[in-house]
C-alpha cells in the first residue's frame, strides 16, 4: 500500500436489541414460539415427521365418521326418491281426514289393487280395479299396530248400498274406499294418510332388502293366476322369499292344500309380509344395503306423505313392535260368500288398534 492509497473505510458491528420485557433476542423468541408448535426443543434436530400411533380412540372416530356419511346418504337418496315419485288423487287427498302425527298416533290406509302393470297384468281380466289388499296402521312413536280387513267383507258402500268391500275402490277409488273403511269401522275411526302398494316396484324393493323370511301357517298350493304365476307352492314354516315370490305369497287366492281358507288367510299372510319387511330391515345386513333400501322403497309405494313422514312410517315399522297380526274376523260366510262382521267385533278390533287393548 502506497501513500497514495486511499485508507480502508471503516465498519460499524451492530448487534441486534433486545426488546424490553423479553428473554433474548428475536431470533430466540421466534425459536421458542416454534418449538410449542412442533413440540421440540430449539436445537433438537428434526429426524423426519413423526406419524400419530393408531388408538382406538382414532379408530372409533373414524368409524363413526363412515357410519354417519353412509347413513347420510341413505338419508339423502331416500328423500329424493319419495319426492320424485307420484303421489295420490287430490280427491283421495280430500277424502283424508287432519290431524295426527307420527310421534302421537296416526292412521294410515294401506291399498293394494288388482291393477297392474308389466309381466304381471292379468290380460284375461276385464272391469274396473278393485282392491286386493285393505290395512289400517295406526303407528306412534315406539310402536304400529296394523287391522286387515278382508276384501270380502260385506260393507255400506256411500251412494251404492251393501256389497264386498273391495269394490268401492272400482266404483270411486281411493277416496271412497276411504269413507267407506270409515263408516264401516264407526267408532271416531278417521283416516289421516294414504298409501297405495304399486305391485310393479315392490318385487324390487323386496329384492334390496336381500329378500325376507316368512312363517308361512299352511301349506300353500295355488293355482296359476294373473297370467304370470304357473302355479305357486309354499312349504309349511319358514321361508326365504325373494321380491317376486314374496308378491305372490301375498297375492295367492285359492289354496287347494287347505280348500277351507277363506279372504282371511290371504290377509293374514299380508300382515306376515308386513312383519318380515320390519324384521329383515332390522337385521345387520341390511345396514350395508341401505342406500339400496332407501332408493326402493319409495319407489314402490304412491303417498300422500312425502319425506320425513314416510321415513317415519318405515322407521316406526323397522323399530316398533308390529309383530301382532290382526284381521278383522267375522263369520262366514252368506250366500254370496261374503264375510260378515258384527258391530261389536268392529268396536273391539279398532279399541285394539288404537288403543293396544
Amino acid at each position: 500500500m502506497t501513500d497514495q492509497d486511499p485508507a480502508p473505510p471503516e465498519y460499524k458491528v451492530y448487534r441486534s436489541r433486545k426488546r424490553p420485557l423479553s428473554r433474548g433476542s428475536d431470533l430466540d423468541a421466534l425459536r421458542r414460539r416454534l418449538s410449542k408448535v412442533t413440540g421440540r426443543e430449539p436445537d433438537e434436530p428434526r429426524e423426519g415427521k413423526q406419524r400419530k400411533a393408531i388408538t382406538p380412540g382414532r379408530v372409533l372416530k373414524w368409524v363413526a365418521l363412515a357410519v354417519g356419511g353412509w347413513l347420510l346418504l341413505s338419508l339423502v337418496l331416500f328423500l329424493v326418491s319419495a319426492q320424485v315419485e307420484d303421489g295420490v288423487s287430490d280427491d283421495a287427498k280430500a277424502a283424508l281426514s287432519k290431524g295426527g302425527t307420527m310421534l302421537g298416533g296416526t292412521n294410515i290406509l294401506v291399498l293394494g289393487s288388482d291393477a297392474r302393470t308389466g309381466d304381471s297384468i292379468d290380460k284375461s281380466a276385464s272391469g274396473p280395479s278393485r282392491a286386493d289388499t285393505i290395512m289400517l296402521i295406526h303407528a306412534g312413536l315406539g310402536g304400529v299396530r296394523k287391522l286387515s280387513i278382508p276384501r270380502d267383507t260385506r260393507a255400506d258402500i256411500p251412494g251404492h248400498g251393501s256389497t264386498k268391500i273391495n269394490a268401492a275402490y272400482a266404483l270411486g277409488g281411493p277416496a271412497l274406499t276411504i269413507r267407506t273403511v270409515e263408516n264401516f269401522l264407526g267408532n271416531g275411526v278417521k283416516i289421516n294418510h294414504l298409501v297405495e302398494v304399486d305391485f310393479k316396484d315392490f318385487p324390487a324393493f323386496i329384492d334390496s332388502l336381500g329378500g325376507i323370511t316368512v312363517d308361512n301357517k299352511t301349506r300353500v298350493c295355488a293355482p296359476p293366476f294373473d297370467n304370470f304365476w304357473k302355479g305357486i307352492h309354499f312349504k309349511k314354516g319358514e321361508i326365504h322369499l325373494d321380491g317376486q315370490r314374496a308378491l305372490g305369497y301375498a297375492r295367492v287366492r285359492k289354496n287347494k292344500c287347505a280348500p277351507a281358507e277363506d279372504d282371511r288367510a290371504r290377509a293374514a299372510r299380508q300382515q306376515e309380509v308386513l312383519r318380515a319387511i320390519g324384521a329383515q330391515a332390522k337385521s345387520p345386513g341390511t345396514f350395508f344395503r341401505l342406500p339400496w333400501v332407501s332408493w326402493e322403497a319409495p319407489k314402490a309405494l304412491k303417498s300422500d306423505m312425502k319425506g320425513p313422514s314416510l321415513m317415519g312410517l318405515f322407521a316406526d315399522m323397522a323399530t316398533g313392535n308390529s309383530s301382532d297380526t290382526d284381521v278383522l274376523t267375522g263369520s262366514c260366510c252368506d250366500l254370496e260368500g261374503d264375510i260378515l262382521v258384527s258391530a261389536g267385533d268392529r268396536s273391539a278390533a279398532v279399541d285394539k288398534l288404537l288403543h293396544g287393548n
